[in-house]
């Protein structure tokens, strides 16, 4: 993962010599940041890199509207997330064509059925708990970095991430 966020870090700011400094500071981090949203939602590697890939460059593309430079990892959160949906509702769509084309259904089985447990699991929530499951589970954000970066009350979140955890709890039981 450092390997992918430093060359997306090198090609971003190798190209872009008009990024503000306080922007050029967070870019690592963005870019690590919008690695870990869609790779939660996607699950692989190529399609993660590619919507992390395309958060920064609607970033960069929209620096004008995000003047404050520390609301930018909440701005590549949002945009990533999304853009990672889309793309997921992309692929479902394209298979079901395929799979129609083909006049044959298949069963996609995951090497490690304890992954694709979670995964499913993790997929059944609703999508403003799956966000903070996301965030704290895989990215290691705790509370009050989710609230910052979601822009919603620490209690809020904290609320979420229970509801969460209950519905996550009761599907493995």
């Amino acid at each position: 993962m450092n390997v992918l966020a430093g060359e997306m870090d090198r090609a971003i700011l190798v190209s872009c010599d008009s990024v503000p400094r306080d922007w050029e500071r967070q870019l690592p981090e963005c870019s690590r940041l919008a690695f870990r949203v869609a790779w939660s939602v996607l699950r692989q590697r190529e399609d993660a890199e590619d919507v992390a890939q395309e958060a920064l460059l609607r970033a960069f593309r929209h620096r004008g509207r995000i003047r404050d430079a520390g609301r930018l990892p909440a701005w590549i959160v949002r945009t990533a997330w999304r853009l990672a949906l889309d793309h997921r509702r992309a692929a479902g769509r394209r298979r079901k064509r395929e799979t129609a084309a083909a006049g044959c259904t298949r069963d996609f089985v995951a090497a490690d059925a304890t992954d694709a447990l979670f995964a499913s699991a993790l997929d059944s929530l609703p999508p403003r708990l799956r966000q903070v499951m996301v965030l704290a589970a895989i990215a290691g954000y705790d509370t009050c970095e989710m609230a910052r970066l979601l822009h919603l009350p620490e209690g809020t979140v904290k609320s979420r991430l229970f509801a969460a955890r209950k519905k996550l709890a009761a599907r493995f039981s």
